[in-house]
């Protein structure tokens, strides 16, 4: 009677495994997968700078170190209420330097003072400060670096017009494959890029020495995956 059990069970186990083994029997076991499709996408914005940076300064000679310092402070503190009576703000001490002027046989013959301040003004105001702080006394002048004030706003709003051009990327690979964009995965910040000058258009202030603010762009790029269905 043993035998006759276990083979009974034999059986069974048997009949078991070949219903699973057919495929009326069988059970699939979906695996949900997602594509997804990576663009990426650019944007910029055009402004025109409003304020722009000077540096001004003030070069003197002396016979002796001391004479040289004293000449060149009377002078500088001319070119620097000139500076700020005309707009100037944010006034900052770039350098002062002291040194001595030798002649062919290399003996001291005086020495040279120099002192450099920065400033920030708008752009129409630019060349007036220029003159002014010539007529009060400076002979040294770099610049102007043109900007904008508020540079983060003008680049989020590139950056929203990156994700913009991104999705209207993927819209278009999305169609071109038969498949349904979905929602945004990822999203990598290319960064900002250097504001650059297009081309001149905007004349500053009346002034003898002109200073001209031009179109410039702020970009912005980003990496975006989208998942599909």
């Amino acid at each position: 009677m043993k035998r006759l059990a276990i083979a009974a069970a034999l059986l069974l186990a048997a009949a078991a495994v070949a219903g699973v083994a057919r495929p009326e029997g069988a059970h699939a076991v979906e695996t949900a997968t997602t594509d997804t499709v990576t663009v990426s996408g650019s944007g910029s914005v055009t402004s025109i700078p409003d304020r722009a940076t000077l540096s001004l300064g003030v070069d003197t000679r002396g016979a002796t170190a001391r004479a040289a310092l004293a000449a060149n402070g009377k002078e500088m503190r001319a070119v620097i209420d000139a500076v700020r009576s005309t707009g100037g703000r944010d006034l900052s001490t770039q350098s002062v330097t002291l040194s001595p002027i030798t002649n062919e046989s290399g003996a001291v013959a005086g020495f040279a003072a120099s002192n450099v301040v920065s400033a920030t003004v708008e752009v129409d105001k630019a060349g007036a400060v220029i003159d002014a702080a010539v007529a009060a006394g400076a002979n040294q002048s770099w610049g102007p670096s043109l900007s904008v004030a508020d540079e983060r706003a003008l680049y989020l709003r590139a950056l929203q017009t990156a994700v913009d051009d991104a999705r209207q990327k993927a819209r278009v690979l999305a169609d071109s494959a038969g498949r349904s964009l979905g929602k945004i995965e990822s999203i990598v910040e290319g960064g900002n890029s250097a504001v650059v000058a297009l081309s001149a258009k905007t004349a500053g202030a009346e002034a003898d020495t002109p200073v001209i603010a031009g179109p410039r762009q702020t970009t912005a790029t980003v990496s975006v995956t989208f998942a599909l269905s």
